[in-house]
């Protein structure tokens, strides 16, 4: 049998090769992040589904949806005793939370989230390991340096997360929000007043007129009790949930104004009020939760509403400080 001449030289057969190499490696690249955004849609769709039937739980199995939530990197290997004892319930009920969302046991409603976690390139430790192993290794004083270095790896672990769980239409959804928005009030109390402070600050660059509901006087219910139905409030608070954000947020409701809502979890009692739920869960190191990620969304969140608004770079710069 006589075999046809390709024309081939022997470099060019190696450059077919390689190309073909090439060409395995980028479909095979393509297959995996197909099957880990798959495996990550699996988990989204649980949590939303949870989210979405939290109030029809009874107490204790609530319990149980607020530890999974907020423990998301951990749920697949945590032992079953070990969050009854966390929620105050007895185990059986951790078991039926889980048959309640059509899971055969536990076990099975663990595998979900392990699947996710096996699939994504994520590091192979949560930050809670990396700082425990870091205490346990290094007994004793720890020096300002390495203090420094967890704080920045609590910092690098929050926004890794933050996008990894990022979710566009909800980003969208707040940015048309704004763009429609006659005024925008901003609250956030305690630790998350900075951040509203900032976001305030930054839109106050924009031709939109923006109020920080600062609470100076004890005066929130005052500051907030003029919004209406074409405004917009931006509500930022994580667990345990500032009582005068929720307050703000039931007077806007009231009011028929729309809400975008920065927080923790889909859980979190500020979510009932949202048109746009962003979540951000923060890295902490020694008990201190970092701000990095939520500054972050934030700064995001100005820069996309500039960009729909079309403005000028010279309109959105930092003029400075005022001359004496």
């Amino acid at each position: 049998m006589r075999l046809a001449y390709t024309g081939d030289t022997p470099a060019m057969g190696s450059e077919r090769i390689r190309r073909s190499g090439m060409e395995q490696q980028t479909a095979g690249a393509a297959g995996q992040t197909a099957e880990q955004e798959r495996t990550s849609a699996a988990v989204e769709a649980l949590m939303r589904r949870i989210a979405d039937e939290f109030e029809t739980l009874p107490r204790q199995l609530r319990n149980v949806a607020k530890y999974v939530e907020q423990n998301r990197g951990s749920v697949m290997v945590d032992r079953t005793s070990d969050i009854a004892e966390e929620c105050g319930v007895h185990p059986s009920a951790v078991v039926r939370f889980a048959q309640r969302f059509g899971f055969a046991g536990f076990s099975d409603f663990q595998a979900v989230f392990r699947q996710a976690f096996a699939e994504q390139s994520a590091p192979t430790q949560s930050y809670q390991q990396r700082i425990r192993k870091l205490i346990d290794g290094k007994p004793g004083k720890l020096s300002g340096g390495a203090l420094a270095r967890e704080f920045i790896a609590a910092s690098r672990s929050g926004l890794d997360e933050l996008e990894q769980g990022f979710d566009d239409a909800q980003f969208e959804a707040a940015v048309n929000l704004l763009v429609k928005a006659e005024n925008i009030y901003v609250i956030g109390v305690r630790r998350s007043f900075s951040v509203a402070s900032y976001i305030s600050y930054a839109l106050q660059h924009t031709a939109k007129r923006v109020h920080l509901v600062s609470g100076f006087g004890g005066m929130v219910h005052e500051q907030i009790r003029s919004i209406r139905k074409h405004d917009i409030v931006i509500a930022i608070s994580f667990t345990p949930y500032g009582k005068e954000t929720q307050a703000c947020l039931r007077v806007a409701h009231m009011h028929g104004a729309q809400a975008i809502v920065i927080t923790d979890s889909q859980l979190s009692p500020l979510a009932r009020y949202a048109s746009a739920l962003l979540t951000v869960k923060e890295g902490s190191a020694f008990a201190f939760r970092s701000l990095t990620s939520t500054v972050c969304l934030c700064q995001a969140l100005f820069v996309a509403l500039a960009y729909r608004l079309e403005l000028a770079p010279e309109e959105i710069k930092d003029p400075g400080g005022y001359d004496e």
